[in-house]
């Protein structure tokens, strides 16, 4: 019904959507400094939140004119991101890392303890608006945990109840996290057995010059008689990607190298440590890849978490610029003009996956890309794009420094050169542990002191749980590939739990493109959930197991990219080494439902005013 002119409704603004000045500001410093680039949407709303804490409708919808975008598109990725916030948030946001190893070490109970003092519970905002507390993936420090990020930037490293209660005051007194103490954010390199990377390049090496001098088919040629292969778990050949980048066409003549160090694999972090130690090495690697296809852009897509590296990163480039090591005619090569940007993650596993990072990087939601075509031949901005990890750039340059013969005389025959090993959980000595390709599970253990093992997850979640009887087996491509991870848990830790922890981690992570992966990642986490429930009820059963192996089934078959396909690898695992763990929750001789069917009937019986035996679905009582 129309209202008469005399009462036309007014509509009061949300305040709490209307930008201030300050955030106008900040928007606008955002815009200027990525000159207005709609590719770098990401980067803008990243340092845009950096000081307005969270990012209100309408001053997403200043964004989204300023980059000629629209506001769906603006806030539908401003939504996807983990570490952006579109609702309101404390000022200063605490996120404790919930990854298993973090969780083995207490974590939960600091969390508890933590906002007990604080009088918040997790995922609330303090009345004030001066704090609040969650949790996040792992955040790559689990040699040095229980850890937390400190508004997104900052870590806070060794927690234990003394510092937890440290915290608490200072948070309550509003003490700015820049007046923290500095022992709060120590990041240790616990490297505990460094090869042929982690020793970094030795000094009588070619420079880098005389390296790009030989021409892109000599660099090419290196690779390939190195056989170095990526390091990011899937095992493609090197060379053959980078061929194929150079082979194919580029319609605009360029061509990019992007750097993978989005490390977000719960449990790796030995990316962290070349970033930290070997970033001119890293370098070296993307100016030789570079030189090799043909490029003349490079970009780093940094994840979020380890925004506290991009100081010391921004510094290395800038001298590599003053030396001639970038920019126009690299190292005094004549038409290779070469350069290299780093661009921030916003808290998004999937982005760890090449066309989802694409995606990220060109100001877009991180949804991996449908194959054919490949990022090789179609990449960033449509050009053909070589994207390796960090380890896997740190090889090349020292293969290219040391030549290819060298570095496939180390390792395997199928596996060539070192592979870096993130070690955590129950062990002695946490850390970073680099040896030839092909050494076995158990020589990591003896070297690490965990004495007591009954279970190593190798490569992360989406990796392999490797039982005691099978310690013997190499970590090589031909038989246990990893992505660097390896988590030890000894017969204290119920495998139950540890599998059920990564679905919720794979739930929690999905883009939510494909149904199968949406769905099924979160049928897997409420049928282990109410397995977890069962326990000594006896409402689990066989049933629910073998609902559990055709979700696995679906998961491995019918999903859009490799995170859903690998969300019930620990499942699987779990599964087939320690089936008592379930069995012992599925007592049950026959199914039992998850709800009390006749419970849900209750609010139909109110509205309707019965409660005669028809009106329930057990009649041989009632009340």
């Amino acid at each position: 019904m129309n209202h008469p002119a005399s009462r036309q409704t007014v509509t009061v603004p949300n305040l709490q959507n209307l930008p201030s000045a300050h955030g106008l500001a900040a928007a606008d410093a955002a815009l200027a400094r990525w000159r207005h680039d709609p590719h770098a949407l990401v980067q803008v709303l990243r340092e845009t939140q950096a000081h307005t804490a969270w990012l209100p409708r309408d001053l997403l919808r200043h964004i989204a004119t300023a980059l000629g975008l629209t506001l769906a598109h603006v806030e539908g990725v401003a939504t996807f991101y983990r570490f952006l916030h579109t609702q309101a948030v404390g000022r200063t946001r605490v996120l404790f890392s919930d990854n298993i190893t973090d969780r083995m070490l207490g974590s939960e109970a600091l969390l508890a303890r933590l906002c007990a003092q604080l009088g918040v519970a997790p995922g609330e905002v303090d009345a004030q608006g001066r704090f609040s507390v969650d949790r996040c993936s792992c955040t790559g420090l689990c040699d040095q945990g229980p850890a937390l990020l400190v508004n997104h930037h900052q870590v806070v490293t060794r927690l234990d109840a003394a510092r937890i209660d440290a915290l608490a005051e200072r948070l309550l007194a509003g003490v700015s996290p820049e007046d923290w103490p500095a022992e709060w954010f120590r990041v240790d390199d616990t490297v505990h057995r460094a090869d042929v990377l982690l020793n970094g390049l030795p000094p009588d090496v070619p420079p880098l010059a005389a390296l790009l001098a030989r021409g892109p088919q000599a660099l090419l040629d290196e690779v390939e008689t190195s056989g170095l292969r990526g390091r990011g778990g899937a095992g493609f050949p090197v060379a053959r990607k980078w061929r194929l980048s150079a082979e194919a066409p580029a319609p605009d003549g360029q061509r990019c190298v992007v750097c993978n160090a989005d490390e977000g694999e719960p449990g790796t972090f030995k990316d962290r440590v070349l970033l930290s130690r070997h970033a001119d090495a890293l370098f070296d690697g993307m100016t030789l890849a570079a030189r090799a296809i043909g490029a003349q852009t490079g970009l780093v897509y940094l994840r979020g978490e380890y925004r506290f590296l991009l100081p010391q990163l921004q510094a290395a480039l800038a001298r590599r610029r003053a030396q001639g090591l970038l920019g126009v005619s690299v190292a005094g090569v004549q038409g290779f003009d070469f350069d290299i940007a780093i661009h921030l993650g916003a808290g998004a596993y999937v982005c760890g996956e090449e066309s989802a990072l694409l995606e990220s990087l060109e100001g877009k939601r991180g949804a991996p890309r449908i194959r054919p075509p490949f990022p090789a031949e179609y990449g960033y901005l449509g050009r053909p794009t070589v994207v390796n990890n960090v380890e896997t750039l740190v090889a090349a340059a020292h293969i290219a420094h040391r030549g290819g013969a060298w570095w496939r005389g180390i390792g395997t025959a199928e596996s060539t050169g070192t592979k870096i090993h993130s070690v955590s959980g129950d062990c002695e000595r946490p850390g970073l542990y680099e040896y030839p390709m092909g050494i076995t599970v158990a020589q990591v253990l003896a070297d690490c002191g965990a004495h007591h093992a009954q279970a190593v997850q190798v490569g992360g979640p989406s990796g392999r749980c490797v039982p005691a009887s099978q310690f013997g087996r190499a970590m090589a491509f031909e038989d246990l590939p990893s992505a660097g991870a390896f988590m030890v848990f000894d017969p204290s830790r119920d495998l139950f739990e540890v599998g059920r922890h990564f679905a919720r981690f794979f739930a929690h992570e999905s883009c939510g493109l494909c149904t199968p992966c949406r769905v099924g990642t979160e049928l897997v986490v409420r049928r282990l959930d109410k397995l977890a429930q069962a326990r000594g009820a006896g409402q689990g059963s066989a049933f629910d197991i073998a609902r559990l192996h055709e979700l696995d089934d679906l998961l491995h078959s019918g999903t859009h990219c490799g995170l859903g396909a690998s969300a019930c690898n620990p499942l699987r695992d779990t599964l087939a080494h320690f089936g008592q763990a379930y069995a012992q929750r599925s007592t049950a001789a026959h199914f039992q439902p998850e709800l009390d069917l006749d419970a849900e009937l209750s609010a139909a019986r109110r509205v309707t005013g019965r409660q005669d035996p028809g009106a329930h679905l057990h009649t041989e009582h009632l009340a």
